[in-house]
């Protein structure tokens, strides 16, 4: 089990100064990458062409056929020449940086992303470094060209050390150290409890034994001065020292935001796995739900994607069961009681409270969908 570790880093200004130079070294690395990717399968596709409306077989030899070990190598050949302060970082930050241009590749043409994109400077700046570059002592980390730079805590897991990235949030570096651990599981005390849970915008979850726990929504309380910070932002000159500190105190507040949210959302997910051993939940269609104008700021304001994560992973750490139900069952609009199905006139988004027709059973609209998604959840989502 691969378990990674996002500790806060603590450089003096040399070391910020490195930070910031491997990030654009990084960067300059994957851009040159993806450049010159696009133009040899370009150059390839031109000379294949040519030769079918020549009506000539295509020779093998004459293909560039990019891939990220080829680029590599084509980028140290010219390196020490073109890009000579590209040596005075780790040699890490421009030959991950091309590798995780060919993952991206990969993932393009298994059809699970979308085509790669340029890397551009300020937004997520990071490089990564392998297992032997780097090492790790107390509260301290050891990168190659720079020394032991200051971690504001011990790394918290025990196993082999396989990766780390350093990154930079909210005028902040922090590094994500990943670590190979034997399987966890936490002995954890067995309840007999089992739940179905319906995830909402107001209460962010309903339990089917009653229990509602608001939404934190931290977007919102914080939208007014984010709002500000922005507008201010837009009024700095371009490159002047006014505009990056004012780019830095939005940048901070952004990361407040986060981690509002991802704190709220650990908490919850604890508590649930902790007090059921069996959660039921609704494969719910984010993506669809972000495309209404009207609630796609609040929903991803919630973190339905970092609940159904954190759940299922600390499930499988502490033995429990997570299940889930189709997407397509109508849960809201079934009576629990006896399983009546209302028309979606019958039920609009607004209504909240209502009656069966058939059995006259009041109902919650949240707390019923979460007993129907208890009853018919059966894709079980953790192993053991």
């Amino acid at each position: 089990m691969i378990r990674g570790h996002v500790v806060e880093l603590n450089p003096n200004n040399k070391q910020a100064t490195y930070f910031a130079k491997a990030c654009g070294v990084a960067r300059l690395a994957y851009n040159w990458a993806l450049a010159q990717w696009q133009r040899q399968y370009a150059q390839d596709k031109a000379y294949r062409d040519a030769c079918r409306i020549i009506g000539i077989d295509v020779d093998d030899s004459k293909l560039l056929k990019p891939s990220q070990g080829k680029l590599r190598k084509q980028l140290n050949a010219i390196k020490r020449d073109k890009y000579p302060f590209m040596l005075e970082v780790t040699k890490c930050a421009p030959q991950l940086a091309i590798m995780q241009l060919g993952d991206a590749y990969k993932r393009f043409f298994k059809g699970e992303a979308r085509y790669p994109q340029y890397r551009k400077k300020g937004v997520n700046d990071r490089f990564s470094l392998t297992n032997d570059q780097f090492s790790v002592k107390d509260k301290y980390i050891r990168i190659p060209n720079l020394g032991w730079v200051r971690m504001r805590e011990a790394l918290r897991f025990d196993g082999k050390i396989l990766s780390a990235k350093v990154f930079s949030k909210g005028s902040r570096w922090f590094v994500s150290i990943a670590v190979e651990i034997a399987k966890i599981t936490t002995a954890t005390k067995k309840t007999g409890k089992q739940t179905g849970i319906d995830l909402g915008i107001t209460n962010l979850i309903s339990l089917s034994d009653g229990i509602t726990v608001k939404a934190p929504k931290p977007l919102k309380t914080k939208i007014k001065k984010l709002k500000r910070l922005s507008r201010q932002l837009s009024r700095k000159q371009k490159g002047s020292n006014n505009r990056a500190k004012a780019k830095a105190k939005l940048s901070r507040l952004h990361l407040q935001i986060s981690n509002i949210r991802k704190d709220a959302l650990h908490k919850l997910t604890t508590g649930l796995v902790r007090e059921y051993d069996v959660i039921a939940i609704e494969n719910l269609n984010t993506k669809g739900m972000m495309q209404n104008r009207k609630l796609s700021r609040a929903i991803g304001d919630l973190g339905f994607y970092e609940f159904k994560r954190q759940l299922i992973y600390k499930a499988n750490e502490r033995g429990k069961t997570i299940k889930e139900l189709d997407r397509w069952y109508p849960s809201s609009k079934t009576c629990s009681n006896c399983g009546h199905l209302l028309d979606k006139a019958e039920l609009p988004l607004s209504v909240r409270q209502w009656q069966c027709p058939s059995c006259q059973q009041a109902h919650d609209r949240d707390i019923n969908a979460s007993i129907n998604i208890l009853h018919h959840a059966d894709k079980v989502l953790t192993h053991h």
